[in-house]
């Protein structure tokens, strides 16, 4: 969901409040930066204190929400960088980002079917991890491209 609406809201700020989006647009990488690492942080530091307990915990509404903003507010970046499109071109662009993200789920999900068992005491660390890396992505990517 996350990943089809923000290009949309990007492009719509683009559209409606033009005098604030240079400024915004500087602070996404940093934005997304801070937040991955905190949770990815947390994720690792969390799993490392459970140490042998195989328990595993259900993720509040509130940490989804947040974990689905940080993850795709470099999707709100594209946005930005679509507005030249008219309204029926920014929604089908931001109509296959979504589409193509939900596939890439599905075979996430899959995967953790798969390997989920054998990894399940390292899946906060991995996913701490990939966190992390997603948030040095889009710093990189935002900040020196």
């Amino acid at each position: 969901g996350f990943q089809f609406l923000m290009p949309l809201a990007g492009w719509l700020c683009v559209h409606t409040i033009a005098t604030m989006f240079s400024a915004f647009e500087k602070a996404i990488p940093w934005i997304a930066l801070i937040l991955l690492l905190y949770i990815g942080i947390g994720m690792i530091r969390e799993s490392l204190h459970e140490g042998e307990e195989e328990t595993s915990k259900a993720a509040d509404f509130s940490a989804l929400l947040v974990q689905g903003v940080a993850t795709s507010i470099d999707a709100l970046s594209v946005g930005f960088t679509i507005a030249s499109y008219d309204a029926l071109s920014a929604f089908a662009a931001s109509a296959i980002i979504g589409i193509e993200t939900f596939f890439i789920c599905l075979a996430g999900l899959m995967l953790g079917r798969v390997f989920g068992m054998k990894l399940a005491g390292k899946a906060s660390v991995f996913g701490g991890i990939i966190l992390i890396a997603i948030g040095l992505e889009i710093f990189i990517s935002g900040v020196f491209f």
